[in-house]
Parts: C-alpha cells; structure tokens; sequence
C-alpha cells in the first residue's frame, strides 16, 4: 500500500501550532484533522523545478510518495477565479521541461490540469481545443518519462459533464491512455459513491483505464444552492488518503484540493487557493466520519 507524504508545514501544521501557542486547544484539535493528512501540492506559477525537487525529495527521505498537481495550462480556469497560466505553448512546454527534470527517479503522483479538459469540452472560447489537448498530451507523455512517476489526467467531476462519452475523444487525444489514469471530483464534492459510478462508466469507454477521486471535502456531498462549488457552506471533509481503496479500478483517494484553501472570491473568501482557516476549521469540525463520503 502506497504511504503519501504529509508536509509539516502545511498551512493547515502551521495553523494548529499557532492556535496551540495563543491557547486556542480545542480548534487546533480540529486543525489536526486536516495537518496530519498528506495533501497534493499545486504547481502554478512559473518556476515549478525547485519545488517539486523539494517535496519529491521530503517524500523520499521519508520513504513515501508525494502527491502534487501541474496546474499552468494557458487560460487556465477560462480565466475565471483561478486564472493564469503560462504565456503560449512554448512556454508551457518548457514548464513541462520542468516539472519532468525535478521529478527525477523519485515516486510521485502527478495530477495533469484539473478542469483543463472538462472546462473546453464544456464551452471554454478562450482555448483551441486542438492546441489544448496537444499540450496536454506532452505533459503526459513528457511526465511519463520519469521512472517513479504515476500520471492522472484531469476528467472534471460527475456533475458538470454528466454524459461521459462527451469526455472520450477529448480525453484520447489528451494522451490519457498513456497516462496511469484520470482523476476526478478535482476541488469538488460529488461523492465517493457518485464519483466511483462516474469513473466506472469513463473507464469502460477508455479500454479500463483506472482512475483517482478527490475526496478532500466531500464528506456531506455536493451543496445543492447556487454556486455549489465555491465555497459551500456546510461542507466536512472526506475518506482520508489511502490506495486501500477496494476497488479495482480505483487507485486512490486523494485529498488533491487542500482543505482550508479558497475556491475564490465568493461567499466572503479571499482569492482562489489563499488560505482561509475560518473554513478549514468549518470542514474539519463537520467531520464526523468517513463514511458520510462513501453514500
């Protein structure tokens, strides 16, 4: 079984040490719920080497695997609450270049461009889609090349496209089939059940092709308002990382979103992926079990 990295720095270790010292005990308690779990790191600005030099080297002294996500497509988020990215192609090639050379020959789970493809299969007229799924295709495969690296492309959630075959040719010709897999529920919070029934129906039409879900907060389902997924109220966070996950298809649950972390402006929160322990400590005080997730 796969043991993950846990950063001890985390802003979610920082944050309970700082309750601790100002004696806020029983709230970093709770913090702990979320600081002693391993959490993927999110590669997006435009130096991405040293830090995944870094972490990959942490795991490895720690005889673990870190977990980190490439997140600098251009027009990333179609230039909503998480925009940025690289300048053009080349650029972001380069980026890839990158990314590969810190790797090295230490073991990593990557996680290739949450909502990259789902988001242009669903309308995004900032992207060619031709261009897109190229580049993507030479993250994978440049990705790939490193011997300890497991590689997921991004598939988006089982809410937002909920035809899967709308996803096939869109995914192939992103290179998924050399991937290891893709990964879902990226920052959302279908579901272990409704992610799990999702992936099985995409990984049929992908000749099996296994898959990861992010169950970082998706502990009470899916908010069922407006805006339901940036930062929903009443959200617990879900099934812990682990590979044991007993299902065949299914290699792992992750906690890829770091919870605690912004989905953007909305509902009184700071920018995407700043931290916001009012919320943080919110998921982890609605935390009662794990398998509130799997339903």
């Amino acid at each position: 079984m796969e043991s993950f990295w846990v950063d001890p720095r985390s802003r979610a270790a920082l944050q309970a040490a700082e309750w601790r010292l100002t004696g806020r005990t029983a709230d970093a308690l709770l913090m702990d719920r979320i600081a002693t779990r391993p959490q993927a790191e999110w590669l997006n600005g435009p130096a991405s080497r040293a830090v995944v030099r870094a972490r990959t080297s942490a795991a490895a002294r720690q005889g673990r695997t870190a977990v980190l996500v490439a997140y600098y497509i251009p027009h990333r988020d179609c230039g909503s609450y998480s925009g940025g990215g690289a300048w053009n192609a080349a650029g972001y090639r380069k980026w890839v270049d990158e990314f590969a050379t810190g790797l090295g020959d230490r073991d990593a789970y990557v996680i290739v461009e949450p909502d990259a493809v789902a988001q242009t299969v669903a309308g995004c007229s900032s992207v060619v889609a031709e261009d897109r799924y190229a580049l993507l295709a030479y993250a994978v495969d440049r990705l790939k090349r490193q011997p300890g690296t497991r590689v997921y492309l991004d598939a988006g959630n089982s809410a937002w496209l909920p035809d899967t075959s709308k996803l096939v040719e869109p995914l192939t010709r992103s290179g998924v089939a050399r991937a290891d897999g893709f990964a879902l529920n990226v920052s959302n919070f279908q579901t272990d059940a409704a992610s799990s029934a999702y992936g099985n129906r995409l990984s049929a039409a992908l000749g099996g092709k296994h898959f990861v879900i992010d169950t970082s907060r998706n502990g009470n389902g899916p908010y069922t308002g407006t805006d339901s997924w940036c930062n929903p109220p009443g959200r617990a966070l879900g099934t812990p990382p682990t590979t044991a996950t007993g299902a065949p298809l299914i290699d792992a649950y992750l906690w890829i979103k770091r919870p605690g972390e912004s989905d953007g402006t909305c509902r009184g929160g700071p920018t995407a992926g700043q931290w916001w322990p009012s919320y943080a400590l919110e998921l982890a005080r609605n935390t009662r079990n794990t398998r509130n997730a799997r339903g």
